[in-house]
Formats: structure tokens, C-alpha cells, sequence
């Protein structure tokens, strides 16, 4: 093998070896030491392999191939450097407990899946690490312990499966409709607009994976799921899992031919998204539930740009996309670990991690010089017209004003005691991805082909970029002034409908059992069964 071949075997690899070798308990217990080593190699290979050239494990039909290309690399560079960072934060947050067992074997099965399918390019082996992914995941929720923690759980596997039920009746429609039975993702793609049952197939796969990126109305599953997993886990879920989703629609989707009859319903479904998680997310307390109706709010404005790239036949919306996700990913990630630290610090801490935290959290708001403006920056052409464009500009003073509300709520957590200090690490793993998500947007930016430093930073686009955030922080002010206070939205909002029909379920459950315990008694078995014979006879004597 040579070494691009050699570093995605290992970004895959070693995660995998992890994994497997926590079936030793003794072993089992030092590998949290390995969190921040093992997604080293995926890191490696985002930075140092060659893209196309691919890996094949296997022979034949059998065989499954790796392969890097340009959204991969950019999602999984990024996942690994929030897996690094946050394995480190999960490493010392971990020290000291005493059932770790759970933990860390659904955190390297999330690994495994996560890096596993920024490099699958086979239809079998990506579905594959998808499953191992959401069920890794689900078990990191678990974590959190409690009924809040196994209700998450359930529910996040629940949906998952859902979505992966139609995301496998798409791709065997996309298999099928594959000249030469390839299973190659890139050669199923390029199939799929002379497929006889290409609308189908498209339906199937948008919902499968639109759900699994918590496209409204299918995201319930996001507040629940990220509030109630640990800090650590809440952040490599809502940074990294979550992008499978993306990169699954950026390979399988036809940018190359204008669907404007899919794109728009898609796009218009995405910016409604955008706007929900904003709406629903304002009116909650708990820093965590603010930032996962925040993930609703952004996933479905990308789900936009995608619609919208889709519609116009745009090819250059797949890097546009991904560079806007691998930023969204450093974010959310990092905020998530800024609640860790401040959950477990005092006042005086926290006045050391306001500024960062509130500078990063309105990068996602599109603020000038930062990565967010980028991101924004980059998707520009595709969402740069008439109704659209408005609706995008309004996007980002809407998150502007989330992300204030977020950093309001994360200030009034702090515990009184302001000499509680946390532990440095913990500290030092958050301040490393502050530098990340500040920094690596940049270094990416010059890196791809998505446009030239000089127009983003043209006095044009920079007030393009700022106003938005004006109206953003105007709308904070005046709601802090003048507003009302908000009704109180559940965390899970329309999932709530779900737990009145689950205690029906119950309900029903009961009533069947009683019913069952009933029908086995030995008399009203033996009435029932001659009912049966005599039902049987007259039917056939009519029929005669």
C-alpha cells in the first residue's frame, strides 16, 4: 500500500482497533488516555492524502473502497481536529468516575463510524459505518444518565433507524438503476438522473437524510439528544455526527443537472428550518437546548444552500456546502465545550471566557473577519437573489440574536462560588478549539477553490456581512428593553406530541394484555375455537 492508502486504513484503523479493544475490561479502562490520539491519523490523511486515489478492502463485489475527495477532506480534517479537542476534555472529564465502561466504548464506535463515513465510497460500506455512527451515538446520550438521558437515547436510535429504513430503499433503488452493478457512491450519483425511479429515489434519500440532519419538522430528536448527553459527547454529536448527514447529500445528489422541482421545495424547507430554530430557540433556558435549537436553525440553512445548489444545477454549491458545514462544525462544537467549563467554574472564571465564547458564537451570525463571514461569503452565489437573498440576510441577524440569548443564558449558569476553578485541561481543550474555529476557517479558505480573499475582504462585502449583525444586536437590545417575556416552549417542542402518544400506547398495551390474559384462559380458548369451527362450517356451506 502506499501512503495515502496507508493513512485512510489508519484513520479508519485505529479508531476501529480501539473499539475492539475494549472486549478486555482491563484495557477497557485505560483507553479514555487514547481519546485525543486516536483521530490523529484522520487528521494525517485530511491534511496529506492524495483525493481519488482510493482503498480497497476486500475482492469483488465484497471488497469495500475509501477514497478522499474534496467535501471529505474538509469535514474530516475538521471532525478530527473537535474529536481531538474534545477527547481531551472528555479524557479529564471522565477522571474519577466510576462507570466509564459505557462511555468509552460509544465514544470510539462513534469515532469509527464518524471517520469512516467521510471516507466511504462504496454504497455498502457507507451505510455500513452510518448504522455503526447512530448506534455509537445513541449510546453516548445514554451516558447522561437518568430517564431524561434514556428517553434521548431511545428516541435519537429510534429516528435513526427510521431514517436509515428510507436511506436503504434509496440507495438499492440507486444501486439498481448503477450500469454494471458498480456500488461506487460516485458512479450511483452520476446514474441517478437517467434512473427510471430517479424522483423516487431522490424522495427517499431527502428524507432519510433529512432527518438524520434534523430538517424540520424531523428534528425533535436534537433538543432532547443534546441536552440530556454529556458536555463532551453533546459536542462531537452536534459538531461532527451530524455532518454524515451533508456529506451523504453532497455525493448522492446530481449537482451537475438543474432539479428546480425538487431544489425549491428543498430549500424553502431548509430556510423555514432556519428561522424555527431561532423562533423556538429564544425561548429557552438551558444553555445546552439554546444550542441544539441553534444546530435546527443552521442545518437547515444549509439544507438551503443544498436546495438551492440542486436547483440550479451548481456543482460549485458541493464545496460552498461543505465549507459552510466544516465551519458550523468547529463552532458548535467549541460552545458546547464552553458550557462544559463554565458549568463547572465560578464567576471569576467566567468573565476569562465570555469574550471568546460570545466572539465565536457570533461568527455564526456572519460577523465580519471572522470564519462565519467566510462561510456566509461562500455561499453567497447561491442564495444572492431576490426573495432568497433576503431571507439569508435575514437568517443571520435572526442567529445574532439566538446567539446572544445563548451567551445571556450560559453567563446566568455560573455557579455562586466564584473560587471553584476548573480543571486547566478542560480549560485548555476549550481555548484550543476557540483558536481552531477562529483560525482554520481561514487557513481552508485559502485552500479551496471557492473564491479570493481580496472580494471577501472588499469594503462591499465586509458591510454586507456586518449590517446583518446590527440588526441582529438591535434585536437583542430592544427585546431586553421593551420585549415581553416569551411563552415557554418544551424542550423537543412538536416531540412532545410523541410522549401523549407513547402514554396512549401504554394505555393500549395494557388493555391488550389484559385482553390476551383473558382469551388464554383454558374455557374462553376452547368457546373461541368452536366459534371458529362453526364460523368456518357456514362459510363453507354458503359457499357450496
Amino acid at each position: 500500500m502506499n501512503t495515502t492508502q496507508v493513512l485512510m486504513a489508519t484513520a479508519v484503523g485505529l479508531p476501529l482497533l480501539m473499539l475492539l479493544a475494549c472486549a478486555s475490561a482491563r484495557v477497557r479502562r485505560r483507553l479514555p488516555s487514547w481519546f485525543a490520539f486516536a483521530p490523529m491519523p484522520a487528521l494525517a490523511t485530511a491534511i496529506g492524502a492524495h483525493r481519488g486515489e482510493p482503498l480497497v478492502l476486500g475482492q469483488s463485489r465484497f471488497a469495500l473502497y475509501f477514497a478522499l475527495d474534496l467535501p471529505g477532506a474538509l469535514l474530516l480534517g475538521t471532525a478530527a481536529l473537535l474529536w481531538i479537542f474534545g477527547g481531551i476534555f472528555a479524557f479529564h472529564y471522565l477522571r474519577g468516575r466510576r462507570n466509564i465502561d459505557g462511555f468509552v466504548i460509544c465514544w470510539f464506535m462513534a469515532m469509527t463510524g464518524c471517520m469512516g463515513v467521510f471516507l466511504a465510497a462504496d454504497l455498502i460500506g457507507f451505510y455500513l459505518l452510518l448504522a455503526v455512527l447512530s448506534v455509537g451515538a445513541s449510546g453516548l446520550v445514554l451516558q447522561g444518565g437518568g430517564p431524561d438521558a434514556r428517553y434521548a437515547s431511545a428516541l435519537y436510535l429510534g429516528v435513526a433507524l427510521l431514517a436509515e429504513a428510507f436511506l436503504l430503499a434509496g440507495l438499492i433503488l440507486l444501486a439498481q438503476a448503477t450500469p454494471g452493478g458498480s456500488l461506487l457512491i460516485r458512479d450511483a450519483a452520476a446514474a441517478l438522473p437517467h434512473s427510471p425511479s430517479r424522483d423516487t429515489t431522490l424522495l427517499l434519500l431527502l428524507v432519510g437524510l433529512g432527518m438524520k440532519a434534523g430538517l424540520v419538522p424531523m428534528h425533535f430528536w436534537m433538543p432532547y439528544a443534546y441536552g440530556a448527553a454529556p458536555t463532551p459527547a453533546a459536542a462531537v454529536l452536534s459538531g461532527a455526527v451530524i455532518k454524515a448527514s451533508v456529506i451523504a447529500l453532497l455525493r448522492l445528489l446530481p449537482f451537475n443537472d438543474a432539479w428546480p422541482h425538487i431544489g425549491i421545495p428543498l430549500a424553502a424547507l431548509g430556510m423555514f428550518g432556519a428561522f424555527y430554530g431561532v423562533a423556538i430557540g429564544i425561548t429557552q433556558s438551558t444553555p445546552k437546548i439554546v444550542l441544539a435549537y441553534s444546530s435546527v436553525s443552521q442545518m437547515g440553512f444549509l439544507i438551503a444552500v443544498i436546495g438551492m445548489g440542486l436547483a440550479a444545477g451548481d456543482p460549485g454549491a458541493v464545496v460552498a456546502a461543505a465549507y459552510y458545514a466544516a465551519h458550523h462544525l468547529l463552532v458548535k462544537g467549541t460552545l458546547f465545550l464552553a458550557v462544559g467549563v463554565v458549568a463547572l467554574s465560578g464567576a471569576r472564571v467566567l468573565r476569562l471566557v465570555q469574550v471568546p465564547t460570545a466572539l465565536v458564537a457570533l461568527a455564526l451570525g456572519g460577523l465580519p473577519l471572522t470564519g462565519g463571514a467566510l462561510a456566509k461569503y461562500a455561499t453567497k452565489d447561491l442564495l444572492d437573489s431576490g426573495l432568497v437573498g433576503a431571507l439569508a440576510l435575514a437568517s443571520s441577524a435572526a442567529t445574532t440574536l439566538l446567539m446572544l440569548h445563548f451567551v445571556r443564558r450560559l453567563n446566568a449558569m455560573s455557579i455562586a462560588d466564584s473560587d471553584v476553578r476548573t480543571l486547566a485541561p478542560l480549560t485548555g481543550a476549550w481555548l484550543a478549539m476557540v483558536l481552531t474555529s477562529l483560525i482554520a476557517p481561514w487557513v481552508l479558505y485559502l485552500e479551496i477553490p471557492i473564491g479570493t480573499l481580496s472580494d471577501a475582504l472588499a469594503p462591499a462585502a465586509l458591510w454586507s456581512a456586518l449590517w446583518p449583525v446590527i440588526a441582529g444586536v438591535a434585536l437583542f437590545i430592544g427585546w431586553n428593553r421593551w420585549g415581553t417575556s416569551l411563552p415557554s416552549v418544551a424542550a423537543g417542542d412538536v416531540g412532545g406530541l410523541l410522549q401523549g402518544l407513547q402514554r396512549v400506547c401504554r394505555a393500549a398495551g395494557r388493555v391488550t394484555g389484559i385482553t390476551d390474559a383473558l382469551v388464554r384462559r383454558w374455557s374462553v380458548s376452547c368457546l373461541t375455537l368452536l366459534l371458529a369451527v362453526l364460523l368456518f362450517g357456514g362459510l363453507l356451506t354458503v359457499a357450496g
